[in-house]
């Protein structure tokens, strides 16, 4: 089995005890157990972080430089990998394509990409409900960092059981990168950005090490956060009112394209994640200029007149 990380991946295990009944017939949450390695992991983790920050003048601009692409390709891993192309299908990649994806995915270690896949698509089929790994009805803490804090809630577990993987099983890059998923971890997230800067021009491993991985590291594992808590909770409603998860800018702009919430959750197959293409959009730049390379085909869109409908209906009335 792969590791688990104690990053946006999930945490493995049950509810300690079923949801129970109060005296008004409320359902009460099931008790989760609490992963106090996850949240030792985490706190040092941040804490190297903030350390990190007092490093930046000592480091050369290559450095820094270096950090930011890691930054890039890290996100990539998710956003063009996990999220549009794994999880939603909202385009096909050839070979090549695949394997560039598992491997920045593995540079994010955020789990493998077939737990991210299933957890992300129970997300989608019980947003906000017991079943979704991240509810943010239990509030931004929770949907942010708190759920790697505690085991799954028994729902998570038991509708993921039930949704139909064979898509992902069937991808042979999704097998092995699985397979050998802790070698790829240590390769692609931890040994390559520390040594690069050190081996290429000279960096000292301490910066390095700080810069290149735990800072980046940390930096992107919030970014995707926020679209878990953030993007569920603040911004407008313009294609459906009556779900939680809202066009945000800021998120848009820190996770490389991801923040046009409301529009992806409203149409989850387009693979540009939001109507305005390539506005304020990397990741469709870069699924784009993939096609354009002949690796990427079949790129799924809403078409206009379907937005502007659904808009009409059930939006909040903003632009």
């Amino acid at each position: 089995m792969p590791s688990k990380a104690i990053a946006a991946g999930t945490v493995e295990g049950t509810a300690s005890q079923e949801g129970i009944q109060d005296g008004d017939s409320r359902k009460v949450p099931a008790r989760q157990g609490i992963v106090w390695r996850n949240v030792i992991l985490m706190t040092l983790l941040h804490f190297g972080a903030l350390y990190s920050l007092t490093l930046i003048p000592k480091a050369q601009l290559l450095t820094l430089l270096w950090a930011y692409l890691c930054f890039l390709l890290t996100a990539l891993g998710v956003t063009a990998g996990a999220h549009r192309l794994w999880s939603h299908r909202s385009y096909k990649a050839k070979l090549p394509l695949r394997i560039f994806l598992a491997a920045a995915n593995s540079m994010a270690f955020q789990n493998d990409i077939f737990e991210w896949s299933r957890d992300h698509r129970v997300h989608h089929k019980y947003s906000e409900t017991d079943a979704d790994p991240h509810n943010a009805q239990r509030g931004f803490f929770f949907s942010h960092i708190g759920w790697l804090f505690v085991r799954k809630h028994r729902d998570v577990i038991e509708k993921g059981r039930k949704l139909d993987l064979t898509d992902l099983l069937a991808d042979p890059v999704v097998r092995l990168q699985r397979k050998y998923y802790k070698t790829t971890v240590l390769l692609m997230c931890f040994a390559v950005p520390t040594l690069v800067p050190w081996y290429a021009w000279g960096e000292s491993l301490w910066n390095s090490y700080f810069l290149a991985f735990i800072l980046r590291y940390t930096i992107s594992l919030n970014v995707t956060w926020l679209v878990n808590s953030a993007a569920h909770m603040y911004g407008n409603r313009p294609y459906d009112k009556h779900i939680s998860p809202r066009e945000n800018p800021f998120v848009t702009l820190g996770a490389i394209g991801e923040g046009f919430h409301n529009y992806h959750h409203t149409f989850p197959f387009d693979y540009s994640a939001s109507e305005f293409g390539l506005k304020f959009n990397p990741t469709t730049w870069f699924i784009d200029f993939m096609s354009w390379l002949g690796l990427a085909t079949d790129l799924k869109r809403v078409p206009k007149q379907m937005i502007q409908s659904r808009k009409e209906r059930t939006g909040d009335g903003s632009a």
